[in-house]
């Protein structure tokens, strides 16, 4: 900025030998990002993680993109050390997700006959897993989809219960 109020020779030179670090300083980040990226990707392709391996090797051809640590608080000033902006997504999802209190919410299930998010039925369920694709790799539980389609009924309508009482009673069954 003191380039700009006085223009002189000193100043301009400042102002470029501060350009010059910045770009110098961006292609040292930019040689580092590509250098992890490239073995993460040796990595997964050695251990043979596909999926990993494929998705990596789309964030290569994306290239190198900086990231920012910022947001803009409610006067719309922006924010960049790390406590604020938490804070700041705190407050956000605080306003957009607290309608009611939590407290309000869970007392308010529990005594209404009618929960707030209705079960699925088991019709639904079947449909579903018809609906999987079959050949396609793992998922995060390392389930393949072939499993749940070729399995009978009584696997399928297990599951069912096993995933909608752990969504009821919030916590894994015991037994």
């Amino acid at each position: 900025m003191l380039w700009l109020q006085d223009p002189s020779q000193s100043n301009v030179h400042n102002l470029n030998n501060v350009r010059h670090e910045a770009s110098k300083h961006f292609r040292n980040k930019k040689k580092e990002y590509l250098k992890a990226k490239m073995e993460e990707l040796v990595t997964n392709s050695k251990i043979k993680k596909i999926r990993d391996l494929c998705r990596g090797s789309i964030d290569f051809k994306k290239g190198y993109q900086p990231r920012t640590n910022m947001v803009k608080d409610e006067k719309g000033d922006l924010v960049a050390d790390s406590h604020s902006i938490l804070a700041r997504w705190m407050n956000h999802f605080s306003q957009l997700l607290n309608i009611r209190g939590v407290n309000d919410v869970r007392q308010t299930e529990l005594h209404t006959a009618e929960p707030l998010v209705p079960e699925a039925s088991a019709l639904k369920f079947d449909l579903a897993i018809e609906g999987l694709k079959s050949k396609k790799s793992l998922g995060i539980n390392q389930i393949p989809a072939e499993f749940f389609k070729a399995g009978c009924r009584t696997i399928c309508s297990e599951v069912h219960k096993l995933i909608f009482s752990t969504w009821n009673k919030e916590k894994l069954p015991e037994e």
